[in-house]
């Protein structure tokens, strides 16, 4: 007793220091307050008007191929079979063939879709039937040649690891609307993981509670947020409480954002434990709804992800990456190539994107709702000599698309040579697709910036120009 009496004076001793008392603001509002920016918890403006109010990230980790989805290229078939032109690929670095590689065309057949006119391939008959709501990026570029830096790259602004995220930039930099949910939220499927793992979602140097969470496919959401048997929610308030109170001693002491964190943490897996299961189940969804995404309630599968980031972000999260795998398309056995591993990458994903997309539009959410779509590279015209065929990672172009949250609907921006070797104009470098992402969120890339180690860090670098012609 003498115990506790003890942690209830510690606590209404931190409040009245902060000039609160007990009554007039929660724990959580008390972290708005105490520590800005340590946790992710209020929403706050950014740098100017935002576009958009939340952000859903469509990796498609392994680099998919442009040429058999996006870049239509007659004079690459007319080419096919010839050595390419060493002009080309003089001084270029490739991850594994050679610089006197064979052309390859494609034998995908490309058709013209509404009335943007868009070019998109046979394998994405989905995708197309939005083509008018999407913006086409044919002109991507980035700096890494293989999987583990690139996806560093587009993630974090940089190839090394250790650097935040941009969902955690993002959460820093305006926080996040939803009071029961983390403000990052990442969803994984595919046969295998990805490469760089939580690195690919971390909070690097920024505050811990700006990490992603990423939710389970299966069962809890996040681990152990049952309570135990025999532990009913007052005791479990109470212990909560208690060891809260002994955090913000230490927090009123110290400033130590590590500690607001926790305490963060410790109250949101308490809220969790209904809101979790309850975002989890999608019984309240119509079977109409669940047919346009072609989801199963209670099967593990991309679609049902991609309804998951809907109700997400209907809930006020603030930025939901889904990772799907297998993208690595470099041909022989393993099912990865051109051939058939693309088409069952397409036949996973083309659906369920397509009602994404559909289904914010329908539900007034598509224009605060920022949809990206794409991978950490593209692929070469080059076939690798293998058995399926294959194409080797290139990062010197490749495409992407963005639909909603201020982009410009129906356009195809940017343009590669002949070969879709080298991008012919319009190039959008990494750094100026997260410049234009945190743009449309309300934030200066320039100015949202984290002192570590001396230095002000930033997303971008010391690069980065918004793509004002993506911008409705």
């Amino acid at each position: 007793m003498e115990d506790m009496n003890l942690l209830q004076q510690t606590r209404r001793h931190f409040f009245g220091q902060c000039g609160l008392s007990l009554g007039s603001m929660s724990l959580l509002s008390l972290l708005g307050e105490a520590a800005p920016r340590a946790t992710p918890r209020t929403a706050g403006p950014g740098h100017h008007p935002a576009r958009a109010r939340s952000v859903i990230y469509v990796f498609m980790a392994g680099g998919p191929s442009q040429l058999e989805l996006f870049d239509n290229k007659p004079g690459l078939q007319q080419r096919h079979g010839q050595v390419v032109p060493q002009s080309l690929v003089q001084n270029r670095r490739f991850a594994f063939i050679p610089r006197d590689s064979k052309l390859l065309g494609t034998r995908r057949r490309f058709r013209r879709h509404g009335q943007s006119g868009a070019e998109i391939s046979e394998l994405l008959p989905h995708l197309a039937g939005i083509a008018d709501d999407i913006a086409i990026v044919r002109s991507a570029r980035t700096e890494a040649i293989n999987h583990g830096p690139a996806k560093l790259f587009i993630n974090t602004g940089s190839s090394r690891p250790g650097r935040p995220s941009m969902g955690a930039w993002v959460t820093y930099g305006i926080g996040s609307e939803s009071r029961d949910l983390p403000g990052f939220v990442v969803l994984q499927t595919g046969r295998r993981g990805i490469r760089g793992g939580a690195s690919l979602y971390s909070n690097g140097f920024l505050p811990p509670a700006h990490q992603g969470v990423a939710l389970r496919s299966t069962g809890d959401p996040i681990l152990d947020l049952t309570s135990p048997a025999g532990i009913n929610p007052r005791r479990q308030g109470q212990a909560i409480e208690a060891i809260n109170a002994l955090n913000l001693r230490r927090l009123a002491a110290t400033g130590d954002p590590e500690i607001a964190a926790r305490i963060a943490a410790y109250e949101m897996a308490f809220r969790m434990q209904t809101s979790g299961p309850e975002l989890v189940d999608l019984r309240s969804e119509s079977r109409a709804t669940l047919a346009l995404y072609g989801a199963e309630p209670d099967q593990p599968s991309f679609a049902r992800n991609c309804l998951l980031a809907r109700r997400l972000v209907e809930r006020g999260v603030r930025f939901v990456q889904l990772y799907h795998t297998d993208w690595d398309h470099h041909g022989g056995p393993g099912g990865n190539d051109i051939e058939n591993g693309i088409e069952a990458r397409c036949r996973e994903t083309d659906q369920a994107c397509a009602a994404l997309v559909r289904d914010l539009k329908a539900r007034g959410l598509l224009d605060s709702t920022l949809v990206v779509w794409g991978g950490e590279f593209g692929r070469t015209p080059m076939g690798e000599d293998k058995t399926p065929v294959g194409r080797d990672h290139h990062r010197d172009a490749f495409t992407i698309w963005l639909a909603g949250g201020g982009i410009k609907p129906g356009i195809t921006f940017g343009s590669t040579d002949e070969f879709g070797f080298s991008i012919a104009d319009n190039p959008v470098d990494v750094h100026d697709l997260q410049a234009t992402i945190l743009h449309l969120l309300g934030l200066d890339h320039t100015r949202l910036t984290y002192r570590f180690q001396g230095r002000d860090f930033r997303l971008t670098d010391v690069a980065g120009t918004v793509v004002r012609g993506l911008l409705a």
